[in-house]
């Protein structure tokens, strides 16, 4: 963890440069991670399920680069069924050196000692709701924001697949109403990569890409691209609540 606390700040879209595999974090180069996003994810349910345990040493040559983990429930596209015990333990392992941490809106109630710790620790943390089959009603957004809200996250994510152009309207449309907390949305699916540079514009403060050569989430731009092109976005005025 740096010197200094991360923050996610609203109005500030921060460009996510995620990890597929250990080999692409370990073929990575500072220069070319600090080129390509503001932030990087590691996931360490990738990592374990690919190799069998987690090291630290992988990700020592980011130094004081900003990182956000993730140990993701299976659920919500994690790897390897990892429960909530082993994924506690994985957070909790690295939390000398998070920048950020992810915890799911649905896993907060199983993971408050997580949480607890981060606060703690002063390490904000993002509660984030996937759906790889439709973007849902927006009631149920607002209450997976309020849950993340009263849970005191730093930011609140939702992903979800966008089936039509009328989801991804109806994403960017939630994107820019105030929830009290702030909001990183994403489409996945053939829609994606437009969803996530309008909802950047809209004021989505974390902008998942990828680094290397594997997507974690399907419809990912490349890091370096998504990032160049919100660079060049105009925000869009936030809506009433």
């Amino acid at each position: 963890m740096a010197d200094t606390v991360f923050e996610i700040k609203s109005g500030i879209a921060l460009t996510v440069g995620s990890f597929g595999t250990l080999a692409d974090l370990t073929a990575s180069s500072p220069d070319q991670i600090r080129s390509s996003c503001d932030l990087v994810e590691i996931r360490l349910d990738l990592i374990l399920n690919q190799h069998g345990s987690v090291e630290p040493e992988s990700w020592t040559d980011l130094h004081d680069f900003p990182i956000l983990f993730t140990a993701r429930r299976a659920e919500e596209g994690g790897s390897g069924a990892l429960d909530a015990a082993q994924r506690s333990a994985l957070l909790m392992s690295i939390l000398d050196r998070a920048d950020c941490i992810d915890i799911e809106v649905a896993s907060i109630p199983e993971m408050r000692p997580v949480v607890k710790k981060a606060a703690h620790n002063r390490i904000p943390w993002v509660a984030s709701f996937h759906n790889f089959e439709k973007l849902p009603p927006n009631a149920a957004l607002e209450h997976a924001a309020k849950q993340a809200r009263d849970a005191g996250a730093s930011a609140f994510k939702i992903a979800a697949k966008l089936n039509s152009p009328t989801d991804l309207a109806r994403l960017a449309e939630f994107q820019l109403t105030d929830r009290g907390i702030p909001v990183a949305s994403m489409g996945m699916g053939p829609l994606a990569p437009v969803s996530r540079l309008l909802c950047a514009q809209c004021g989505s403060v974390l902008n998942y890409g990828f680094l290397g050569s594997s997507p974690t989430a399907p419809g990912q731009w490349n890091a370096r691209q998504l990032k160049e092109a919100i660079d060049n976005l105009a925000p869009f005025p936030a809506g009433p609540a």
